[in-house]
């Protein structure tokens, strides 16, 4: 079985990558190494480094692989600063998305995996639930919900098989430590080891359930042989919430260091975040739920082999209005 793993650099792709392989799929993986980093590739995993927007090289990795499987990972994936790079986003995460939809039909493709997101929900009844009617509130958010209906469209049209996915929070090892505008663990854990202040927008308060990657990947991996994940959409993550602050105090806790907490004002966020995974355990069978504790113990483990990283700002900002002070 031959795979394409676009993002698959990244962090998630990087685990995706890893268990694909050891279930003896043949992997190429597609980056533009925007995020994610050679290393996180293995040495006997192809990897071409370009853009998915990039419609020759896209399609001449088709005509040259045929790809059963697509696991479509590649995305710009910061809500907050959705709303100040609006192009930008709705360039990667729908444009690039569509190219790849493109080719899979053209070429045959039996299933597309995509990975959505929660955002997609917005402000929603708690837990959200797929049956909730999505109601994004910022344009990242739109970006997922737009791909998602275009590969509903696709299977009624062409009959191009899909699932999709829909995370939240993930965290673990190989995760970014130089992005500045998401993934909350990865930017604490960066600042637990320059030895900074954690920053917190607002009172902390927000809520959200911290997903350990290792929990998931086996079952996103195994998805696309699922005759009961053909064509559903599926919320999947951790199952317990916690405040950003009660993540602060458990990362001061985990690294040992005697760090200060420092509260920014507040920016246009959905403020409490978790979803519900019944229809998840029901097409794909339970998953492992690693304590928070346990789970940034073994990611500050790693996050040392690397070592603290700078977070040089977004250089393509489009809209300044609004934009956090500390994001400039």
């Amino acid at each position: 079985m031959t795979v394409l793993v676009t993002g698959g650099a990244g962090f998630l792709g990087a685990h995706l990558v890893r268990s694909l392989r050891e279930r003896r799929h043949d992997v190429v993986v597609l980056d533009d190494l925007s995020g994610g980093v050679r290393e996180n590739v293995p040495d006997d995993v192809p990897l071409v480094v370009g853009d998915i927007c990039d419609a020759a090289l896209v399609g001449r990795l088709f005509d040259e692989h045929r790809f059963d499987v697509v696991y479509h990972l590649a995305a710009y994936a910061a809500e907050g600063l959705s709303h100040f790079i609006r192009r930008y986003n709705y360039t990667n995460n729908v444009v690039g998305s569509v190219t790849l939809i493109n080719e899979a039909i053209r070429h045959k493709t039996r299933r597309f995996v995509f990975t959505s997101s929660i955002a997609v929900y917005g402000t929603g009844e708690l837990p959200l639930r797929e049956s909730h009617t999505p109601h994004p509130e910022d344009p990242y958010g739109i970006a997922k919900l737009a791909v998602e209906q275009d590969l509903a469209a696709a299977f009624h049209q062409f009959g191009l098989e899909y699932t999709i996915f829909r995370p939240h929070n993930l965290y673990g090892a190989y995760q970014s430590m130089r992005d500045r505008y998401r993934n909350v663990v990865g930017i604490f854990l960066n600042q637990a080891m320059a030895g900074k202040p954690l920053t917190i927008f607002g009172d902390g308060k927000q809520t959200r359930a911290f997903t350990y990657v290792r929990d998931i990947i086996g079952a996103i991996a195994e998805s696309a042989w699922s005759v009961e994940a053909r064509n559903v959409v599926l919320n999947v993550g951790g199952d317990q919430t916690y405040e950003v602050g009660e993540l602060a105090r458990a990362v001061i806790e985990v690294t040992g260091k005697p760090l200060e907490i420092v509260h920014l004002p507040p920016r246009n966020e959905v403020v409490h975040a978790h979803s519900d995974h019944t229809r998840f355990r029901k097409v794909l069978g339970t998953t492992q739920q690693t304590p928070l504790a346990d789970g940034l113990a073994r990611t500050w483990e790693w996050a040392q082999t690397v070592g603290p990283t700078e977070t040089p700002p977004f250089t393509s900002i489009e809209l300044e209005e609004g934009l956090p002070p500390s994001w400039k």
